[in-house]
């Protein structure tokens, strides 16, 4: 028992120990994808971007005066590399120049606004996080509030949709939460009227894609503007609603990675931190559909005015029958009703109250006169009631209301109508909605009133290793370094408790109830087993008093009582076995041997019918000893 409880407190330490380390959150399969000179698992354990030939030169310097040893371990630090794209891609940018060289801002006014809002005049700036774990990573960060914000750059070329697919891929981080504002990007279309100083709201775009937020209603984005082939208009088709949360993509403040995929076959896929969140096909899963309904109802048919949609009409053979009283009043006076005795008829059930005093402010001329306050009857208290007694009113048993001819079904019932169904004129039908508007230009405009929304690491490519490596040399570096950065199980035990401090009790019964019913399991067994001991001493003392059995001692040869554990300790045959060899000697035997073997057998028999009796008169002796 003492070992079982000593195991307990080592697992439970060891628990402990592991809580308080730091938890990183860097997925493996990222820490593969990087190369060499960006080795996160390297550089956080070594916090040195030096190569192993500068490490060995130091160590031959150190030979000669070995250094102190250090008191504290050093700080791990992660060198930032800015991600460079490899293989074909249409735009990249980590924005690690500090500069906005290559965007224009707009300088548009956005139509049907107040002239106070109308003006793209939000500001942007190029700098590195509030808490950035990785110094020298910068991003484009929208620092107004309550302002629009319009800015965008040019492809490398135009995107055209073809045999491969389109990646769009991006990096937020809401580095001070966000109560109403969006964070996706446009893909403006390729036109002839694109001019990027004045990209607005309506500026013509591809497609739209990313996070968008207000109150509590949180949005991921993807809409596509599809092109009637018949008349030529464009209109919007959204994807469906992710079934996913995303709520923690917009209050943790940590950097996520948000990517579409949309490929040939016409399949899409949302991803957040290289996770699909939601996923679908553009002829299937867009609202309204992509292709229009072969068949509509026909806009000049009119129901006819005999047309009768009624499923049940009342009986027009039903008549009232004479005896039906519809003036009869649902409740009558109870005529047996006797009023009690003692019920005081002269006496109000409320009074003035005697003890109330007219207040010495009161004015009758603006107050009216003033009357004391009511109380209930003192006299009443003692009699069944006070005032005019009055018969109770009981249900009327004539009572039946309005008379109505009963339901019946409608012979001439014609169904609910429905205009008839006409091809459809608009009809069209659009096998490859992939094959989209090229466009020829990135850009974000947004209105947020939440400022400091971080943004990174844009890439548009056609090929899916060329994203995942530009993800893995970017966001996975970022991300690793994140997580390297977090508090420990415990820390993250504390903060949650400070914000919700019902966890205080989750944790108390967590940790405190183990420990009570360890406590109890090892008290409960040491008690068990003493009093299992008691109880054999008891009965020990009880034989012991009841002496020997009395009567005369059995003679011949007794019956072996052994029990099985006992033959393993020899090589006696056991019992089974006997009966087996005396059977075969029993087929052998001569009729002499056969009469002593009966013989034998009736004397074996007196010797269990005595030993029968005597356990008897031992058992009574002992019930009688018990009594006493």
């Amino acid at each position: 028992m003492h070992q079982r409880a000593t195991l307990f407190l080592l697992v439970a330490a060891g628990l402990l120990f592991l809580g308080l380390a730091p938890v990183s959150r860097a997925e493996g399969g990222l820490e593969e994808d990087l190369d060499d000179d960006l080795d996160v698992e390297d550089e956080l354990d070594l916090g040195l971007a030096g190569t192993e030939d500068e490490g060995e030169g130091l160590e031959e310097e150190g030979e000669d005066e070995a250094p102190p040893a250090p008191k504290t371990p050093p700080v791990p630090k992660v060198t930032y590399k800015a991600p460079e794209p490899v293989g074909e891609h249409f735009f990249a940018e980590s924005f690690d120049r500090g500069t906005l060289d290559g965007w224009v801002l707009s300088k548009a006014k956005k139509d049907a606004a107040d002239e106070d809002i109308a003006k793209y005049d939000g500001k942007w700036a190029v700098e590195e996080m509030k808490d950035s774990k990785l110094p020298g990573d910068k991003g484009l960060v929208l620092k107004s509030r309550a302002k629009h914000h319009a800015i965008s750059a040019r492809l490398l070329r135009p995107f055209t949709f073809d045999t491969k697919p389109l990646i769009v891929q991006y990096e937020v981080n809401f580095q001070s939460g966000i109560d109403c504002g969006g964070a996706y990007v446009k893909l403006l279309t390729e036109t002839p009227e694109l001019n990027l100083d004045q990209f607005v709201d309506r500026t013509p775009y591809t497609i739209m894609f990313g996070p968008d937020k207000c109150g509590e209603d949180y949005k991921l984005h993807f809409i596509f503007r599809h092109k009637n082939p018949k008349t030529g208009e464009f209109e919007e088709k959204h994807a469906k609603k992710p079934d996913a949360d995303l709520r923690s993509y917009f209050t943790d403040k940590k950097t996520h990675l948000f990517s579409l995929v949309v490929n040939p076959d016409n399949s899409f896929e949302v991803l957040v931190d290289q996770t699909v969140v939601n996923s679908g096909n553009l002829l299937k899963d867009m609202t309204p559909p992509v292709n229009p309904p072969a068949e509509i109802e026909d806009p000049e048919d009119h129901k006819p005015e005999d047309w009768d949609e009624r499923p049940k009409i009342q009986d027009p053979d039903a008549v009232k029958p004479e005896d039906w009283d519809e003036d009869a009043p649902a409740q009558i006076p109870d005529d047996n009703a006797v009023k009690p005795d003692g019920w005081l008829d002269d006496e109000p059930e409320y009074i003035g109250d005697p003890d109330a005093v007219k207040p010495d402010d009161w004015d009758e001329d603006m107050d009216g006169e003033w009357e004391a306050p009511q109380i209930p009857n003192p006299a009443c208290e003692s009699a069944p009631g006070c005032g005019e007694w009055k018969r109770p009113m009981i249900d009327n048993p004539n009572h039946k209301g309005k008379w109505k001819a009963p339901m019946i079904d409608n012979p001439n019932y014609q169904g609910i109508w429905k205009p008839r169904k006409i091809p459809n004129p608009a009809f069209f039908e659009d096998l490859e909605p992939f094959r989209m508007t090229a466009f020829s230009a990135v850009g974000l405009e947004l209105w947020s009133m939440t400022s400091d929304i971080f943004f990174d690491n844009f890439f548009i490519t056609n090929d899916r290793n060329t994203a995942d490596r530009w993800a893995a040399d970017g966001w996975g570096l970022k991300k690793a370094a994140e997580g390297a950065a977090e508090p420990g199980l415990a820390a993250q035990m504390l903060t949650a408790a400070e914000e919700r401090p019902w966890l205080w009790i989750v944790y108390v019964l967590t940790v405190g109830l183990p420990l009570v019913l360890l406590f109890v399991f090892c008290c409960s067994g040491k008690s068990s087993a003493a009093h299992a001991g008691l109880s054999l001493t008891g009965l020990q003392e009880e034989l012991d008093r009841a002496g020997p059995p009395t009567g005369p001692a059995p003679s011949g040869p007794k019956k072996s009582t052994a029990s099985p554990a006992d033959y393993k300790k020899t090589d006696e045959p056991q019992p089974d076995v006997k009966e087996e060899e005396e059977e075969e000697e029993e087929e052998e035997k001569s009729p002499a041997a056969e009469k002593k073997d009966e013989d034998d057998e009736e004397e074996e028999q007196n010797e269990a019918a005595d030993e029968k009796l005597e356990d008897e008169l031992r058992r009574s002796r002992r019930n009688r000893t018990r009594k006493d």
